[in-house]
């Protein structure tokens, strides 16, 4: 039997979607999601040191026997803790200029304002959490450790730097990482100040080209890889460390 042209398709076919993740992923689109996947990264790495490093200052003020240091220590924590990271990174974005030093507003006005407010919020929400998590490695750490430290003449800071901080971070090295992975995935926040970061790059793909759901999964995905390495990353050490103490 003889078949006839093929059917022209109607409305309803003519208007379905058509997935194409080559198009996203490929030429210059594909560069976008580079240049966003190097943001997210930089802006990652920055804030992971800088929290760390903060984290463990307020961590270590707030078992000072100093009341004014505690409580300002204690009022960061709870504060950064307790208040959505968007609402801070427009607080930092459309507000800063009123409580930084002009001399400081002139610097990063001079270079990336968006990128520093988003440095800025996220180190020190991270900070407030990394602080709870650095004090309780201390508090996991016998008592006794810090006055015999104290005895040998070492001094309050010295016996943190060189005798609990050690041991405190070898036991949060889980919850640590965990917060660090979280700042991985809050720092998809900075698009809304115009970071262009891997979800700020997804979103302009999906304005360009319409699949919208294309760009978003693939940005999703390398979320998820990032999330994985560092996660495969850490069980590894962990193995290690547990070998080193089974000899």
């Amino acid at each position: 039997m003889r078949r006839g042209p093929p059917r022209p398709p109607s409305g309803d076919e003519s208007l379905a979607y058509q997935f194409d993740f080559g198009q996203v992923v490929s030429g210059e689109y594909g560069q976008w999601i580079l240049s966003g996947l190097g943001v997210t990264l930089q802006i990652s790495g920055i804030s992971i040191v800088l929290s760390l490093a903060l984290g463990t200052v307020i961590a270590v003020l707030r078992l000072s026997k100093v009341k004014p240091l505690v409580w300002f220590a204690a009022s960061f924590t709870e504060f950064f803790r307790n208040t959505p990271l968007l609402v801070q990174i427009f607080f930092w974005y459309f507000g800063s200029y009123s409580v930084l030093p002009e001399a400081v507003n002139q610097w990063l006005y001079a270079r990336d304002f968006e990128f520093a407010c988003g440095v800025i919020a996220l180190t020190v929400y991270t900070a407030a959490f990394i602080a709870e998590e650095i004090r309780s490695g201390i508090f996991s750490i016998p008592k006794n450790q810090l006055e015999a430290s104290r005895a040998c003449g070492l001094s309050f800071l010295q016996a943190m730097a060189y005798v609990i901080l050690p041991q405190a971070f070898r036991v949060i090295i889980p919850p640590l990482i965990s917060q660090f992975l979280n700042l991985i995935k809050n720092s998809s926040l900075v698009m809304t100040i115009g970071v262009m970061d891997l979800t700020y790059m997804a979103r302009q793909i999906e304005a360009h080209t319409f699949h919208g759901f294309e760009a978003f999964t693939v940005s999703t995905l390398i979320y998820l890889t990032i999330s994985l390495i560092v996660s495969l990353g850490v069980n590894l050490y962990n193995r290690r460390v547990l070998h080193v103490r089974s000899r």
